[in-house]
């Protein structure tokens, strides 16, 4: 590991309990009085009435009754076919369908499209963004991630770290975070070789600096948004923040590949800023007959910084 990030493990690493809610809740009055300490809290939901409703709820109760620390909770909803959209709304979300944000450019399925039309519905100096389909959810996902940047001014971008359990096995976690997105960051962005979790879902991120910044439209967003905060902002701008243990819906292998597939276009995008020579990934399962071959697409496309999206930008001047 490089000694530069060994120094930054040291002065950017951090738990959720270093900063207790009263000293957030100070920082945040501060911060607030200088025009910058607003948080909004995004989850992008597709088909996640099992988990919303209580992750809602929690951040409701624990950090909107109880205490004033985050001003809007916003689901995105990326077209769920179930009740999600009802049990987050009264679970006391606002709820928003990814189709009704900036139709002028229709919207395609993945996670980083969702994540990129929030900030034309939200209006936090922060951001907070968590995956809707944590179990045994707890508020330290946000207030963990949320605090350095309401207590130090030179914190841009923080990740929540975690264990993954899988199943009853602890660490078996985060498949293709092990195998795809950690050997490309220590091959290729050494500086990123310290975050715990660089494909988490659960992150904090000064508004001024995610209208910067591209969004791949899938599952490489987490990896494209932390690369390129990186090289927009520096090491020493990022930080991480323990919140104790995730638990969620684990994807099957299939599912996997084709995320892995869409991480590793985004590295290689980023090093090359080429294209990709065939932008698919061909899988196979077991049919009556035999082995049957099954071609997905890989993710292509990029949304631009949101800076350079017009009504963004009439908004944020009104």
């Amino acid at each position: 590991m490089l000694e530069e990030v060994e120094c930054w493990l040291a002065r950017r690493s951090w738990s959720a309990a270093d900063r207790p809610l009263d000293r957030l809740l100070a920082a945040r009055a501060a911060a607030g009085e200088a025009g910058r300490g607003s948080v909004s809290v995004v989850l992008p939901a597709l088909n996640e009435e099992a988990t919303v409703g209580e992750i809602v709820a929690t951040i409701r109760r624990e950090l909107m009754e109880k205490v004033r620390l985050v001003d809007e909770l916003v689901v995105i909803d990326s077209g769920s076919t179930d009740a999600t959209a009802r049990v987050a709304r009264e679970a006391g979300a606002r709820v928003v369908h990814r189709d009704a944000i900036l139709p002028r450019i229709p919207a395609v399925p993945g996670k980083g499209e969702v994540l990129w039309r929030s900030l034309l519905v939200t209006g936090g100096d922060i951001v907070c963004f968590v995956d809707a389909d944590l179990k045994d959810f707890s508020a330290d996902f946000v207030s963990g991630i949320v605090g350095p940047l309401l207590t130090d001014p030179d914190v841009q971008f923080v990740k929540a770290m975690y264990d993954r359990p899988f199943g009853d096995t602890a660490g078996q976690g985060g498949r293709v975070t092990e195998l795809v997105a950690r050997p490309l960051l220590n091959l290729h962005w050494p500086r990123l070789a310290g975050f715990v979790q660089p494909l988490g879902g659960e992150y904090a991120v000064r508004r001024s600096l995610l209208e910067q910044l591209p969004f791949p439209v899938g599952y490489g967003v987490e990896l494209g948004l932390l690369v390129d905060a990186l090289h927009t902002v520096g090491l020493d701008a990022l930080a991480q923040v323990d919140v104790g243990v995730r638990k969620h819906r684990h994807q099957d292998g299939q599912a996997l590949g084709r995320m892995a597939a869409a991480i590793y276009r985004t590295a290689q995008l980023r090093l090359s800023r080429g294209h990709l020579v065939r932008p698919a990934l061909t899988q196979f399962e077991r049919g009556a007959n035999g082995f049957v071959p099954r071609t997905h697409a890989v993710d292509t496309e990029e949304r631009p910084p949101m800076c350079e999206i017009e009504e963004y930008v009439a908004r944020r001047a009104a």
